[in-house]
């Protein structure tokens, strides 16, 4: 009997696998019909192969069969890709640092190769709401008000998804979200409509110093009250926080245990963590236990010049030419003018560096992870015999100098997740000069300017300049100092030749080795990042602005962000 019922079973089961087929079969032929429909003839030329096209096919497919369809997207995308797209969603009272951890985040989530973006749910209500939005704007009593704010965080969450359904990776929705409802809207539609993982991150502050300090700092400063007297204005913000305060509903482990989130406390004091899911969660959780807002300053420079810097090699691990002995003894002599408190000086693991840093009065480290980029077979050779010996990787490497590997050797792209650590104890450390290597320089740099992958590895970091970096709210200034000791030029912009059959003459045609005729002057740059790009403001000792970089203007006259360090030459008067 219980033989016959298992058979029975089995049955039914074939004849639903069999049905269930045949549907996906009939449902697989309208949708390559539908999708024909939708396509658009390319030219012969055009690339066939989309790594996108799974995330773009779905939206045309849902509107056939949503409910079916999302279902079984989402057991393949979320559940078992390890690169389903994610959303980010900031939670908390106002003036907790929302914003600034998600400017942050996204800056070291596009550093090591995360497509990101923020959606400012702020900005979306300024364009939205022309007028001054005073407290009562806020208050979740007034239907009209919470209309507007519900439209715009909406008008958000779609730009978000579309952002990611396209071609993003990590997308972080910068709001309050302070109630249980707004959270289970956010994860309804995004994991169930979209099928993406979420990710709640919430900024929890009881600390009065830090809410008032924030408020001052960072709030006062907003476009809300650009023309508000300040005591006005942080009367209004209290009033603000106070209206949130009306409806806070804190994330819960309890009736929110389906959610994947971190409680963050007191900017760092302490954390709680909740069902991560996914490698893309578990390196945010890194990052955030590691940032913290303490004022400090990063000094960042180059080892002296070696002996091969001035035989044009590169690699190897040679000591300090008489120029680099010059300038080591220059440096301990500006740290020391700087009188910072408890400075601690990092260097690599080469000679080079060692000897830079050798009379600067500071605990000193070698890291073995800001040892110069490894070239392989190219190690201690000249840049025309790389041309001469090695015609196709050379060019090879011009065409994609961030991803091309030294054969035996490291990438930029190898380079930046050696320098990972490094990123993390700066965002731990607080005053620390770091002494090491062109390309180190580069990737680090990258971080706090928030440059893109092409144009990393042509950052101008010149021998015998100190670089010295301020972090602040929402951005970093950085002054470039140099210490007027004689050195050689190491920078080689990009060709305009990158192909293989180039000659040996048109490869090192734009490389200038000897020491640049024009002084290099003092400059201090402000670094902005914004939700749609970083926005970088360079001036000379006298706050002359002499440069500007915007990475969404289009405009190649501003974006010029090699060169921000080096390129100020002024012009040398005749001797008479």
């Amino acid at each position: 009997m219980n033989q016959e019922k298992i058979m029975e079973e089995q049955d039914n089961d074939d004849a639903f696998n069999n049905n269930n087929e045949e549907e996906q079969e009939g449902d697989e032929e309208v949708e390559e019909q539908e999708l024909q429909q939708h396509i658009v003839p390319q030219p012969a030329n055009t690339p066939k192969s989309d790594i996108h096209a799974w995330r773009k096919r779905q939206s045309i497919a849902f509107h056939r069969n949503p409910l079916r369809l999302r279902r079984r997207m989402s057991q393949a995308c979320r559940d078992r890709l390890v690169r389903t797209p994610t959303v980010i969603a900031m939670c908390g009272l106002p003036a907790r640092g929302k914003t600034y951890i998600s400017k942050k985040l996204a800056r070291y989530l596009h550093w090591i190769g995360i497509k990101t973006k923020v959606f400012n749910v702020g900005e979306y209500r300024r364009d939205a709401v022309k007028f001054y939005a005073d407290k009562d704007f806020f208050d979740p009593d007034n239907a009209e008000a919470v209309a507007v704010r519900n439209l715009c965080a909406q008008n958000a969450l779609e730009d978000m998804c579309n952002y990611l359904a396209d071609e993003g990776e990590v997308a972080i929705f910068d709001a309050t979200n302070t109630t249980r409802e707004r959270r289970r809207v956010i994860y309804n539609y995004c994991a169930h409509t979209y099928c993406f993982r979420v990710f709640f991150v919430e900024s929890i502050c009881d600390s009065l110093d830090i809410i008032d300090a924030n408020i001052r700092e960072v709030k006062l400063k907003s476009p809300d009250y650009r023309t508000v007297p300040q005591d006005e204005a942080v009367t209004d913000f209290l009033s603000r926080i106070k209206q949130y305060e009306k409806r806070y509903e804190t994330v819960d482990e309890k009736t929110e245990n389906n959610y994947s989130f971190i409680k963050i406390y007191n900017c760092g004091e302490r954390f709680f963590v909740h069902k991560i899911g996914g490698h893309i969660q578990s390196r945010v959780v890194y990052f955030l236990m590691n940032i913290h807002i303490l004022p400090r300053t990063i000094y960042l420079t180059r080892h002296g010049e070696s002996e091969l810097n001035q035989q044009q090699r590169i690699g190897g691990d040679p000591p300090l030419s008489t120029n680099g002995k010059l300038y080591a003894e220059a440096l301990a002599q500006y740290m020391e003018s700087e009188n910072i408190p408890d400075l601690i000086v990092w260097t690599s693991q080469m000679q080079r560096t060692i000897q830079t840093a050798a009379k600067i009065n500071a605990p000193k480290e070698q890291w073995k992870a800001l040892n110069e980029i490894n070239a392989g077979i190219c190690e201690g050779l000249t840049y025309k015999e790389i041309a001469e010996r090695f015609p196709e990787e050379f060019a090879a490497r011009d065409q994609s100098k961030f991803y091309y590997r030294y054969p035996g050797g490291e990438s930029y792209q190898d380079l930046v997740a050696r320098l990972e650590p490094v990123i993390m104890e700066l965002e731990r450390a607080e005053n620390v000069l770091v002494v090491c290597h062109q390309a180190v320089a580069r990737c680090i740099l990258g971080y706090f300017l928030d440059t893109n992958a092409e144009d990393l590895p042509y950052t101008k970091v010149p021998l015998h300049t100190v670089i010295k970096l301020t972090p602040v709210a929402y951005g970093c200034t950085m002054e470039c100092i140099p210490l007027e000791i004689e050195a050689v030029n190491t920078h080689r912009d990009k060709p305009k030749n990158c192909r293989s059959d180039r000659t040996v003459q048109e490869a090192v045609t734009d490389f200038r080795f000897d020491q640049d005729s024009s002084p290099i002057i003092r400059t201090k740059s402000d670094i902005f990042y914004n939700s749609g790009g970083t926005k970088i403001e360079t001036r000379d000792q006298d706050g002359n602005q002499i440069q500007r970089y915007d990475s969404v203007n289009a405009d190649p006259s501003l974006n010029n962000i090699c060169s921000l360090i080096q390129d100020v030459p002024v012009p040398i008067p005749e001797e008479k």
